[in-house]
């Protein structure tokens, strides 16, 4: 009998250290996460959606590595306040969960770009139409010679794009 409750202590403090080590071990995670990501936003662009509670670093190039963490700039589209500032980021539970919630944007809300320069610059862009396209529908990211902003995510489903446009606040 005592040697049952010993193997049942032993058991039970194993399992409590276990469980301390998977806990520390996710902790760990996320912290280094919330740093990078601090660090990301302390050195890029940043892409601010007050009213849905976004705020995400803007990198150059829409490629795989970039939007697993960020939003990503479309090459060769506008500037910060110049022409059509195209931006690409996930709506997925897999990957950065940047834009989950862009379904909800309102006509009217405010969107900014926030520059890394010594002001730390503000552009603010009025949301001015929200849409869903077809993946094959790039004519979004073409120049419509004024300045705008263009958010562009799939669709819950994956099988069509979201596209917010914002027109800058002068």
């Amino acid at each position: 009998m005592k040697k049952k409750k010993k193997l049942m202590r032993i058991a039970g403090i194993m399992m409590i250290m276990c469980s301390i080590g998977i806990l520390g071990f996710y902790a760990y995670r996320k912290i280094s996460r919330e740093l990078y990501l601090k660090r990301l936003l302390d050195d890029n662009i940043n892409f601010e959606i007050p009213s849905l509670n976004v705020r995400v670093p803007v990198l150059e190039g829409t490629d795989s590595k970039a939007l697993q963490v960020s939003a990503g700039h479309f090459e060769g589209t506008g500037d910060l306040g110049k022409g059509n500032y195209c931006i690409a980021g996930h709506n997925s539970t897999i990957y950065a969960e940047i834009f989950n919630g862009l379904d909800q944007i309102q006509i009217g809300d405010e969107m900014y770009l926030v520059d890394v320069d010594e002001k730390r610059t503000r552009y603010c862009y009025i949301v001015t139409e929200y849409k869903i396209v077809e993946p094959k529908q790039v004519e979004v990211l073409n120049d419509y010679r004024d300045n705008r902003l263009t958010v562009i995510s799939c669709t819950d489903d994956g099988t069509m794009r979201q596209v917010v446009v914002g027109i800058l606040k002068e």
